[in-house]
């Protein structure tokens, strides 16, 4: 979304209010069931401007341990200082990248820094609960289901000729 931030650099208003909605794309195996809800206010305090913003993404995704569906809202804070293209030195950039947004002209475009930070912020393993106990390692049956009938201990075959190691000296 492009904001035109020239009446609040003009001095005509001390805050826009931002309220829309963000097509974001699916990362790996997550798929956003709608578009992203951003709401939030670009604010002129004292010379600086600053941008915060909330998103409420839904989404559906499979358990990182039992591969049942789970769907939910990723919610998300954005928070930058906007500043006019040369005002920062190269060193504040380097050192402050994640602090800045940079404009070069009257228009300030959100959308890239919103699906950065949702890639960046988004959880890398999603469970459908936190005590999940998984999927059996042998029949593959969810473990939440009740036993399987799978041995819960079994020895290594490379290593089942030592079982009778010391059976054999007696």
């Amino acid at each position: 979304m492009l904001i035109d931030i020239g009446p609040l650099l003009r001095g005509e208003v001390s805050k826009i209010d931002i309220d829309y909605k963000l097509r974001a794309d699916s990362i790996g195996g997550i798929e956003f069931s709608e578009d992203a809800h951003v709401k939030g206010s670009l604010t002129d305090n004292a010379g600086y401007m600053r941008l915060s913003l909330s998103a409420d993404i839904p989404y559906t995704t499979e358990c990182a341990r039992c591969l049942a569906p789970v769907s939910g809202v990723f919610s998300l804070d954005f928070e930058r200082t906007v500043a006019n293209e040369g005002v920062l030195t190269e060193e504040q950039l380097e050192e402050g990248v994640d602090e800045y947004v940079v404009v070069s002209s009257n228009e300030l475009d959100v959308d890239e820094q919103l699906r950065e930070e949702i890639l960046l912020c988004f959880p890398q393993k999603i469970l459908c609960s936190d005590d999940c106990p998984g999927l059996c390692p042998k029949c593959g049956k969810p473990k939440r289901e009740g036993a399987c009938g799978c041995p819960e201990k079994e020895i290594d075959p490379r290593l089942a000729v030592l079982k009778n190691f010391f059976n054999d000296e007696k």
